[in-house]
This record gives C-alpha cells, sequence and structure tokens, in this order.
C-alpha cells in the first residue's frame, strides 16, 4: 500500500467568523467550521435536506487570509487532510476529534449565505 491518501476537499458556508489565536512560538491559528448542504430522495421520493458541519483548522499565512476573509455566512472552498486529537476533559475523560489542517483556500468574494 504505496500510495496512501490523506486529502479533503469541502466547498460550503462558514458558519461564523473565523478566530486567530497565536500559539506557542508566535504560530498563527485560525479555526472555523463550515456548513456543507447536501440532499438526496429517500426511499419514499422525498427530498431530505442535510447540512454537515466540519472544523477547519488554518496555519501561518493560511490563517492570516482566514481571519481577513472568512467571515460567518461566506462561500469559501478548502482543501487539506484529516487529522485525529485527543484530550482529556474536565471530568476527566478522554475526547477525541477529527479536524481538518487546510492547505489551501477560496473564498468567494461576494457569495454570502442568508
Amino acid at each position: 500500500m504505496e500510495n496512501v491518501v490523506n486529502k479533503v476537499v469541502l466547498s460550503g458556508f462558514a458558519g461564523s467568523d473565523a478566530e486567530l489565536k497565536v500559539v506557542s512560538g508566535n504560530q498563527k491559528l485560525a479555526r472555523v467550521n463550515i456548513a456543507v448542504n447536501e440532499s438526496y430522495k429517500n426511499g419514499a421520493g422525498e427530498e431530505v435536506k442535510k447540512t454537515n458541519w466540519f472544523s477547519l483548522t488554518f496555519w501561518g499565512a493560511k490563517a492570516d487570509i482566514a481571519e481577513l476573509k472568512i467571515k460567518k455566512g461566506t462561500r469559501f472552498t478548502i482543501e487539506g487532510r484529516l487529522q485525529n486529537n485527543n484530550y482529556e476533559a474536565k471530568d476527566g475523560s478522554k475526547r477525541y476529534i477529527t479536524d481538518i489542517v487546510v492547505d489551501e483556500v477560496e473564498v468567494k468574494e461576494l457569495e454570502v449565505a442568508n
């Protein structure tokens, strides 16, 4: 299994403004959730609309772009990779999360969802 690929491409709308933080070593980090809509017909032939939410992480210069251009409702497209993380919750339990680390971002300047 030589050609292993971890690649995600999503196009959707920002659920909030991108939030920028500076973390250890003065690295910039921005986070935002993207809403991706889909529709399909169920067994009865009725159209079903569904929204999936994904957590995105931007680093460095891409974090600056996210902070400046990604506002709530902005349509944008990303290309990135899945990254699994875990942390200990306040109650002592171990929690697991999957983020998408963004490698490329394209912001649709004039499209904003209502």
